[in-house]
């Protein structure tokens, strides 16, 4: 037979936890605790923080930073070159009869000036479109060809060709500097400057 439930219930409330006994529990604790050392701290006790020492150091420069390089257009190049042609003029070979020539004073602007076919623009002339250019900043307009060129004025002998004047050969056009020198717009790959007549018979023509 089974026993009587009465007799298995703990003592006590219904339903309540056994007792524990804390200091049984704790005898250890407090063992370790009695057998420490005491630490004790004086009242006027100093306090000292370590502090690393701190060098400052200067860093190194930074490296050089290369300057990029912008690319620019050959038109872009032209004008820059026309725009530069004065500059360009003082260190060239200028005849000193460019002193006091309007024509030739104007046309020393373009020294340096590349040839370019079909050019009519400081941006690049060829041998006409150089000429009609600079007799046009003076207000006279001239014909468009070579050819054209050396039938809008009077021809003239070499002996009385003034500076300023055009020398007409055949294809080729230029503007009489004096002497024995002449300024023009060469050919393909040259640039406008004051050189040697090469011409083996040049016409001088005299326009206005």
């Amino acid at each position: 037979m089974f026993g009587s439930p009465a007799s298995a219930a703990p003592t006590g409330e219904a339903g309540a936890l056994p007792a524990v006994d804390t200091a049984a529990l704790t005898a250890s604790a407090r063992a370790v605790l009695n057998t420490a050392p005491v630490v004790t701290a004086p009242a006027d006790a100093a306090w000292t923080v370590d502090v690393p020492v701190v060098t400052a150091e200067t860093p190194p420069p930074p490296p050089p930073v290369k300057a990029k390089v912008k690319a620019v257009s050959r038109s872009t190049t032209r004008a820059a070159a026309a725009t530069t042609a004065t500059a360009d003029v003082s260190s060239a070979a200028v005849p000193q009869s460019v002193n006091g020539n309007a024509v030739l004073e104007i046309a020393a602007r373009y020294v340096g000036t590349p040839y370019l076919s079909g050019g009519t623009t400081p941006a690049g002339f060829d041998c006409s479109g150089f000429t009609s250019y600079v007799y046009a900043q003076l207000g006279i307009t001239l014909p468009r060809t070579s050819s054209g060129q050396k039938a809008a004025g009077t021809i003239v002998s070499r002996a009385d060709a003034q500076p300023g004047d055009l020398i007409w050969s055949p294809g080729h056009i230029s503007i009489y500097a004096g002497g024995n020198e002449q300024i023009d717009s060469p050919r393909p790959g040259k640039t406008i400057q004051f050189r040697a007549i090469w011409q083996s018979s040049p016409v001088f023509i005299r326009v206005g």
